[in-house]
Order: structure tokens, then sequence, then C-alpha cells
């Protein structure tokens, strides 16, 4: 079953069940994934699309947790957390730390990368190009500066 087809079983489960929480989120994610088709005139059917429209949904809600600490709105924080465990059911398993180094290390190996901080956009580039959706991009900046400032 397709990613876009397990949102819309989800959606009517919730609906169902009078899930008000998981039917509104599951509702906005579908909503920003026929926006994206209608903007782009096209038909998503590929999950890594999918997948990366969650995580702009999950991203938007990770920054205004700030915000709502910052203001002290502990309803919205709770609704947040909520939204943010039910989105976090629809993306693919993200890679240790441990493993993440593993990679750059042996990325920067194969392509001949020496351990200078002046070779940090070609380590970059070439480590996203391989974990892009498999672990967090700020998590694989912060190791691959680690691993050139040894």
């Amino acid at each position: 079953m397709s990613l876009k087809e397990q949102l819309l079983n989800d959606y009517k489960k919730a609906m169902k069940e009078h899930d008000i929480t998981t039917k509104e989120t599951v509702n906005l994610v579908r909503a920003a994934i026929k926006q994206y088709e209608v903007d782009q005139r096209v038909v998503l059917e590929d999950d890594a699309d999918i997948v990366s429209i969650i995580k702009k949904q999950l991203k938007m809600r990770k920054d205004a947790l700030a915000d709502f600490e910052k203001a002290g709105r502990q309803d919205l924080l709770d609704s947040y957390h909520k939204e943010i465990e039910i989105l976090q059911r629809y993306l693919p398993e993200e890679m240790s730390e441990d493993a993440i180094r593993e990679a750059v290390q042996k990325i920067a190996e194969d392509n001949g990368i020496e351990r200078t901080m002046k070779n940090m956009g070609t380590l970059m580039h070439a480590a996203m190009a391989e974990l892009k959706g498999k672990a967090d991009g700020s998590l694989v900046s912060k190791l691959v500066k680690e691993y050139l400032s040894k």
C-alpha cells in the first residue's frame, strides 16, 4: 500500500473512531500533498515525494514548539507534540548517529576526501547525496564537521 493510500485509510479510521487530533493532522498532510500536486501540476505516486512533504509538515511543528514554550502555551505544546508523534509514524526509520558517523567516514575514504575543513562542502554534498531521506541533514552536518576537524 502506498503512503498516500495509508494516509487516506488512517483518515477514514480516525473519523470512525472520533480521533480528532489524528484526523486533523492526517487531513493537513493530505491537503499539503494536494496543494503540491496542484501547484506543480503532477500526481504524486512516489512515497519519497510524500515523505518530503511530511518532513516539511513535521519541521513546521517542531519549529513552532519553541515559540509556544516562550509564550507559555502548554495547550498548544501538548497538541503539537501529539501531531509530531502522529507524523513520525509515516516517516521511515532514520539512521543512528553511529551509523551516520561510519557512513561519513566511508564516503570520505571512497572519494579520497582529505580531513580538512576546506573539504566541508565536498563531503557534505557526497554525504547528503547518499544519505538523503535516511538521516537528518543537521546531524549529518554536525558529524561531517566532527570528522573533518579530527
